[in-house]
């Protein structure tokens, strides 16, 4: 097996005075395999961005090391930074800049030019859906077109790691899509992808392996799948009758649901049993009302997302 692409070892982050530190970071170790698109996952203050930032030279870590591509960002953040694309929430583009000169800029600090460069950049634009602004100062778009050309600057660099913060803020369904077909594709070309997002269908429709901080400490890592398992038995059901029965209530409490929904004539439960366990309360509804529609699932990332950010912290 190749060696990783990022290594994290003891980082530690630390914000606040001497008398009232606040650990964003707490001793957090973790690698990213090459080629791999790897979610880093948390609630809001988790220390994700934090650790987005050291990862990428942007910030110095109060304590341990992180090695991307065998290099130190401490003792050789250059080196780090010309095999690295970012892109971050509080980065913006090149303001005065029109869309194009901004892809053809950032192309050339990575020694890109030339025609093929400026090929490459229409069929960037083109893929973003911003070649009717080409010419337009950055400065006069939305926020959100603003963010397309910074992950469109992506992909005008063939440098072998990105770092993606909420890429997909501003972008609308189908342009999102798009472009994670995109990601996929460089990740099998075998461009390593590291992206915090907080719209988890996106993390496991595109991650390979997953990692969930809480805290700045970490919660638990895996692929889709097995952090799938962590959880075990979950079950989310959804219902929709002809009228509600009106024994409902009395039947669902039987099975102990974490959570029962009813809006209009549908019913969306979640239940943590066996799987004999689910049937069986879907044919003793199933006794008492006309079952129009029904959908059986397993947990989603988010429900494991919910259930092991929101458990109690064990005291340090």
């Amino acid at each position: 097996m190749s060696t990783p692409a990022i290594v994290v070892k003891n980082l530690v982050k630390t914000f606040g005075s001497r008398h009232r530190p606040i650990r964003a970071v707490d001793d957090l170790s973790f690698s990213v395999q090459r080629g791999s698109i790897f979610g880093l996952l948390g609630p809001n203050g988790a220390g994700k961005t934090t650790t987005l930032r050291i990862m990428t030279t942007l910030a110095r870590p109060g304590g341990g090391t992180v090695e991307v591509l065998g290099y130190d960002v401490v003792k050789a953040p250059l080196e780090v930074r010309r095999r690295i694309g970012v892109v971050i929430q509080e980065q913006a583009a090149d303001l005065l800049l029109n869309v194009r000169d901004n892809l053809l800029t950032f192309a050339r600090f990575h020694g890109g030019a030339g025609p093929p460069v400026r090929n490459r950049a229409e069929r960037v634009m083109t893929q973003f859906r911003i070649e009717d602004v080409a010419d337009r100062k950055v400065q006069d778009l939305s926020g959100g077109i603003r963010r397309r050309v910074q992950v469109a600057k992506m992909f005008m660099i063939d440098v072998p790691i990105i770092f993606l913060d909420e890429f997909s803020s501003g972008m609308d369904a189908i342009l999102k899509r798009s472009v994670m077909a995109m990601l996929r594709a460089e990740a099998a070309a075998g461009r390593t992808i590291v992206l915090t997002t907080q719209i988890l269908s996106e993390a496991e429709e595109l991650c390979d392996d997953i990692l969930i901080i809480n805290n700045g400490r970490r919660v638990a890592r895996g692929s889709v799948q097995a952090l799938k398992e962590l959880v075990g038995r979950l079950h989310e059901v959804t219902i929709t009758f002809d009228r509600i029965p009106q024994e409902l209530a009395t039947i669902v409490a039987g099975y102990g649901p974490e959570r029962v929904v009813v809006q209009h004539n549908t019913v969306q439960l979640q239940l943590r049993d066996e799987e004999p366990r689910v049937l069986e309360l879907v044919s003793a509804l199933g006794r008492h009302g006309r079952i129009q529609r029904l959908e059986i699932t397993g947990a989603s990332l988010e429900d494991v997302f919910v259930q092991l950010t929101q458990q109690p912290e064990v005291p340090r």
